[in-house]
This record gives C-alpha cells, structure tokens and sequence, in this order.
C-alpha cells in the first residue's frame, strides 16, 4: 500500500503572514520560500499579508513551509488566524499607538514652545523616563524583526527605524550624562520617540485601509448562507450548508438566499442576481432554470435540486477567482522587487555618508548623527511594496462587484494597452439563439408517401439529424420540428466534421447537414437554389444545406434536397458598446464562421464597417487562433471576446482573453477575464478598469519613488529633522493606500444610447 505520506503530487497552499513592514520582506520571503525543496514557484503579497507557494512534495510539505517563514522571522499564520484578521474592529491595535502619542506629547510640545517663542524644555531625566518606554517597549517589534534581517543578512523598514531611532535616544543619552552640572544641552529624545510613534500610526492607517481592500472578498463569503432547508425522511429540517450533498431537495422562503446551485423543481419566482452579474433588475426563475448560489429568492417559495456544493459552486469559483487576481504579482511589480533588493543596504551606506560628511566639515557629531537618523527614517520602502497589490486589490475588488471577474494580475495590466478587440459573432455580439427562417426545397420534390409536404420532411430529418448536437442552429432545426410535433428520431452512424457539418444515417438514407462551403467540396450541386441562397445570404441569414447520398448502398454522390436560412439577433446594447470601444480609438473586428454575405450583413447591423476590414468571415474555428495571431502583427495587443468551446484556442492565443459569463466553463478556463452576463458592454467597461487600476499602480510608485528620491537628499543636506521625516514616510504608506482606495468608487460608463446610429457624433473616453 502506498504511504500518502511519502506519495508526491503538485499543489498550491496559501499561507498567511504576520510581520512584514516592507518591500524588503516580501523579497526575503520568497527566498526563504523558494529555498524549501520541491517549491516550483511563490509570490509574496503585502497587501494582504500572505503568501501562494506552488510545490510538488508530500504531506508534511505544508509544514516545512511554515518552517521556513518562521525561520525567515516572521510568523506564520493559519486560516482561522487569517480569519480573525478579517473580522477584527476599526480601532483594533490602536492601543499601543495611543500610548506612543501620549508619552511623546510632551517630549513634542517645547518645538510647539519655540515657534511661540516660549521655552517649555522639560527636565533630562523627565525626557528619558517618557521616550525610554517608546523606545524599547512599543518598539520592541522594530527591534526584532530589524534582528531577523540582520540575520538573514538583508535588510527592511525595520532595520532602518530600529538603527535611526536608537541612534538618536544613545546620542541624547550621552549628551546627558556626559553633560557638565548646570548646563543646559539639547537632546533629542523627542526625535526617536516621536518617530517610532508615527511609524505605528502609519502602520495602523495602512492596516486599516489593506482590510478595506479585501472587502470584496468578505462580501462574496458573506452571501453564503450558513444553513439550507433540506427536504428529508421526516420533512423539512434545517441542515449547515456543510452537510448539503448533490441530489438534495432543499425549499428556499422569499427573500432568503439560495444555499448552493441547483435546478429549480418547484415553483416560480424572480431571482436578484446581482452579486454575480452586476444587473440590479430581478431575473424571473422557472420550472427547469438554473439557480445560483448566493443569488437572493424573489417572493415565491421554491424548491430546488442541488447540482454543485463547496468549492464547485459558481461562487465559490468567483471567490477563488478573485483571491488568485489578488494574490498575483502584475509584471510591474518586478521593478519594485528588483529595486527593494538593494534598497536597504543602499539608504545604509547613504547614512553613513551623511555622518560622515557632516563630520568631517567640521560640525558636531550630534549634528552628523541626526542628520543620519533622518535619512534613515525617511527612506523606509514601506510603500514601495504596497502601490502595486493595493491598486490590483482595489481594482479587481470594484470590477468582481459590477461582474467582471478578474483571473490574473497579468490580464489586468495588459488590458489597458489593448487597441484590437476580436469578437465571435454568435453568442457574443447576437443572441445566439438562431430561429430557422426559411426552408428552401428544390421543386422536383414530391410529398413522401404518408402525404407530408417535402419541406416537413426535410425539418423532420435535419432536426433528427441534429437532435445529438448542441450547436446553435442545430438548436434551432429540433426547436422548428418540435413546435410542429415532429417524432425526431435517433440517427445512427453520425459523423462530425469540425467546422464543417455532421454526416448520419436517418431511416434507411444518409444524411451531410453542413455549410455551403462543404456542400462544394462534396460536389453538391445547388441548381435553381443557389440564386436563392445568394439572395438570402445577402438579407443577413446564414444558410445551410442538407443532402442525400445516392447510387447503390448509398455510395454514390450527393444530391441536395433542401437549403435552411437561419437568422439570429444582435443582443441589446451590442451596437452601443462596439461605437464606445471606437470612441476610446479601439479597432474592432467581428469573427464569423457564417459567409461573407450573412456575416457582412450582420456587421452592418451593429455598426461595424466591412470595407474597412472590420469583418473576418468564413472562419473555422480551429482557424481562429491563427487569425488572432495575425491581428497582433504589427506590435498591436489584441483581446478576443468569446463564449463557445470553440473560441478557447483563440482566448489562449490573445494577449487578453474576455470570456462571456453565460457561455461554457472551457472559455471561461482559457480566459484571463470572465464577464458574468452576457453584455457585451462590459468589454469596455473591463478595458477601463484595467486603465484606471494601471494608472493608480503608476501613481503610487510615482509617490513612493518621488518621496524617496526628495526626501533622502533633503535629510543628508540638513533640511529635514528625523520628526519630519518619520512623518513624511507615515504619510507615504497611507497616501499609496488612500489612493488605490480611490478605485472603489470606480462605477462602469453606461454607454451612449445613440452611439453608432447615423448621425451621431463619436465622443472621445474619459479617462
């Protein structure tokens, strides 16, 4: 019997992780991390503390990891710890920051004192006795993660306050005791104080803003209702959602929230699915209508029968959708991670500089010190490491929230440079319920022997023929001859051909239902019909066509028996939304299987121009990669819009993939982005997430490099004390917060009513 101890397998495990101030530790983390064998990847997030390690190992592999990060000084956390986190109060862990700024208070009022011309200086020893707690109580953490990294042979924000803080409570004490009886020195016991007090307060601000940041994610766990009323043995008891299994017959009341997914059995009622769609207007459910999870009941009771529980739930699919985006590292951060490496040891040498410099110019060396002290104060990378995942937080957070579910921080930041969007036509841009509008029969044809016209036998057979396919006209041939009561038979024999049509046996004849363009390379010839399906073509239908095999034991050629016009609809809002992507200078291009004629009529129907090659028609599916391919020709970025199985190769291939919500789980895999309701409105609406998301990422490593960049060669010169400075990098970290927050206010544009109508006049985007 095989060990499952011993027994390797690839996973992933996320882990949570307590005490990490900075850039620098997420760096230190992630080596710790990598280091441990069988680990192939992990990627350290600040933002929300934790860490997604991806390992092949055996059982005890989870173990070793939470080894390694406590053995990198930081602590480990697990999921109820995680969960706590979460739950905690607005003014938890304020305690300790209240206790800084009262003891620092009167260390900080004799500055208050000399702008008012007052001297209030409080005696030497009251001084140490108010800033020694502050020091070494409140700022025991600095000390001990500043140790860690000592240890680690690296650096952090820690380090920095613990070496800069100290330095100026030694020089004070020193100036102190060294001090002749009676003379007056001034100390700096207010400067360490003071800063290790606001260190603490940005700390708490920055805490409290990264716990807005996940909000998204705490009211997706939220909708999950905590028991269902599960029809057993004994009637209705109610169960915890634990104990839910598949097959279950569970009743939901008005107004509650619907436990799991199921099929509705019972009843009729409306359904809020908001959570999941961003729609606000309620969706009416019947007998036979899939229910989701977390969607809100209407004023009906009903019952369901359960089809997914746990993680196979769509909302559990959209939670673990969103926890990968925010756990991701986007392509950007790769400049902050390379820089934060040097960062410590480069503000150190800087330090010393400083010291020395001032120094040796001949000024005191209490002054040199506490010049160095504020050089290391305000070159802490605190918000280096948070402009990049506080920024995908907030943006895939607000985006999950309007139904547009985000997999990947590389989707999010590619799609703001897109300037080619692709789409397939059926299901994406139309309905993709196609009705059979016409069926043209050669004249020749006689009614068959029970007297059925030779266009009712045709539907019979077509739809008999298609009744195993779940393709969208094929769809519409089995609807036709149901609502005429047709006996639809079992065909055997049947043959796909991708892209192409099906070929089977119905009755004692075979069967090819297909395209034109297949019915050419049969040899089919279409005689008086083929004016008439140019005609129909032309008028926007797509056409099929059906033949018989001829000749001795069906072996000779095909002869056509019928052609079917197909016709579908543009979805609501589709013109409106392909006119607001142009209005942003975007390219958009329809992708159709159907022929030219058909698709071109089509395209014209939602805006689109043909002659200027806005229309890729008669294309295979298994083409539509390599068309995709050739679209990014050029260094342009493209993002294909898809919803079949069909249209997953060209998802893959895009540089952004854009699946449709109400299309197949295969697109939605192969998708970066998943858009939960069928609105094709919602493409535009992603692509501007992704820019404004973009733009506070850049915004924030602006801020943080520039606080940097001003504020280190301000401290060396002598213009900043260490009290300003330690401000100015408390302030730093919860501006770059503040502003990533900025994003949930983001609300989708609702596009122009008259947009892409004739006369209209285009708008440029806004930004």
């Amino acid at each position: 019997m095989t060990d499952l101890n011993t027994t390797t397998f690839p996973s992933a495990v996320d882990i949570g992780i307590g005490g990490m101030t900075c850039a620098s530790c997420v760096g230190r983390v992630e080596r710790a991390l990598k280091k441990v064998p069988g680990v192939t990847n992990a990627t350290v997030n600040l933002a929300t503390e934790s860490a997604r390690i991806a390992f092949s190992g055996d059982g005890s592999m989870e173990a070793r990891l939470r080894r390694a990060v406590r053995d990198a000084g930081y602590e480990p956390r697990t999921p109820a710890q995680m969960d706590a986190v979460d739950d905690i109060s607005t003014w938890a862990g304020f305690g300790p920051v209240a206790l800084g700024l009262l003891l620092s208070a009167p260390l900080a009022l004799p500055m208050l004192g000399d702008l008012l011309g007052r001297h209030w200086m409080l005696p030497a020893w009251v001084q140490f006795l108010l800033a020694t707690p502050v020091q070494f109580v409140l700022g025991a953490r600095f000390y001990k993660a500043g140790w860690h990294a000592l240890v680690a042979r690296t650096g952090n924000m820690d380090l920095l306050v613990s070496i800069g803080t100290t330095a100026g409570w030694a020089l004070s004490v020193w100036l102190w005791l060294s001090a002749t009886d009676g003379a007056m020195v001034h100390l700096y016991f207010e400067g360490s104080a003071v800063v290790i007090t606001l260190v603490l307060l940005g700390k708490w601000l920055e805490a409290r803003a990264k716990r807005q940041t996940t909000s998204a994610i705490r009211a997706l766990h939220a909708l999950r209702p905590e028991t269902a009323h599960l029809i057993g043995l004994d009637g209705e008891v109610d169960v915890p959602i634990a104990e839910v299994l598949l097959g279950d017959r569970l009743v939901v009341k008005p107004g509650e929230r619907f436990p799991v997914d199921g099929t509705l059995q019972e009843g009729q009622t409306q359904v809020d699915e908001s959570m999941l769609t961003g729609e606000p207007l309620p969706v009416p459910k019947e007998v036979g209508h899939k229910l989701t999870g977390g969607s809100i009941n209407g004023d009906g009771r009903v019952v369901l029968q359960v089809t997914a529980v746990g993680g196979d739930t769509v909302l559990s699919h959209i939670i673990r959708l969103v926890e990968d985006a925010q756990a991701a590292k986007a392509p950007i951060q790769r400049l902050v991670d390379q820089v934060s490496a040097v960062f410590v040891p480069v503000v150190l040498v800087l330090a010393l500089a400083t010291l020395l410099a001032w120094w040796f110019t001949g000024h005191p060396f209490e002054t040199a010190v506490i010049h160095a002290v504020a050089v290391l104060v305000i070159a802490c990378p605190c918000a280096l490491g948070l402009a990049t995942p506080a920024a995908i937080m907030a943006g895939t957070g607000v985006a999950a929230q309007y139904g547009i579910l985000i997999k990947d921080a590389q989707a999010l930041e590619r799609a703001h440079k897109v300037d080619v969007v692709a789409f397939d036509k059926t299901g994406t841009l139309t309905l993709g319920q196609p009705q059979l509008t016409n069926l043209l029969v050669p004249g020749s044809q006689m009614p068959d022997h029970d007297g059925a016209s030779p266009e009712d036998d045709i539907l019979r057979i077509a739809a008999s023929l298609q009744s195993g396919s779940e393709h969208p006209l094929a769809r519409a041939m089995v609807t036709a001859a149901q609502h005429k009561n047709f006996t639809i038979e079992s065909p055997e024999a049947m043959r796909a051909v991708p892209g192409k049509g099906s070929e089977g046996v119905v009755g004692d004849a075979t069967y090819c239902i297909g395209s034109l363009r297949w019915m050419e390379e049969l040899g089919v010839d279409l005689g008086d019909l083929g004016a008439q399906s140019l005609e129909q073509q032309a008028q926007g239908a797509t056409v099929s066509a059906i033949a018989e095999r001829t000749g001795p034991d069906a072996a000779g050629p095909y002869v056509l028996r019928a052609l079917l016009a197909f016709g579908d609809e543009p979805k609501p809002g589709a013109l409106e939304a392909l006119a607001a992507l142009r209005a942003r200078g975007i390219k958009t291009v329809m992708v159709s299987g159907d022929n030219r004629g058909a698709a071109e009529a089509m395209a014209r129907r939602l805006g689109l121009r043909p002659e200027d090659g806005e229309v890729m028609a008669e294309v295979l599916p298994g083409d539509k990669a390599a068309l995709v391919a050739r679209l990014k020709l050029g260094g342009h970025t493209v993002a294909m819009v898809g919803d079949g199985v069909n249209d997953a190769p060209a998802l893959a291939a895009a540089d952004v993939g854009l699946a449709m919500g109400t299309g197949t789980d295969v697109a939605m895999h192969a998708a970066g982005i998943t858009l939960m309701r069928g609105d094709v409105g919602l493409v535009a609406a992603a692509l501007d997430i992704s820019d404004r998301t973009v733009a506070k990422i850049r915004q924030n490593l602006f801020w943080a490099f520039a606080y940097n960049v001003a504020g280190i060669p301000l401290a060396a010169l002598g213009y900043l004390n260490p009290v300003v400075a330690g401000a100015a990098m408390a302030l730093s970290s919860v501006s770059v917060m503040t502003n990533a927050l900025l994003l949930k206010r983001w609300k989708p544009c609702a596009p122009d009513p008259y947009a892409g109508h004739p006369g209209a006049t285009p708008k440029k985007a806004t930004k």
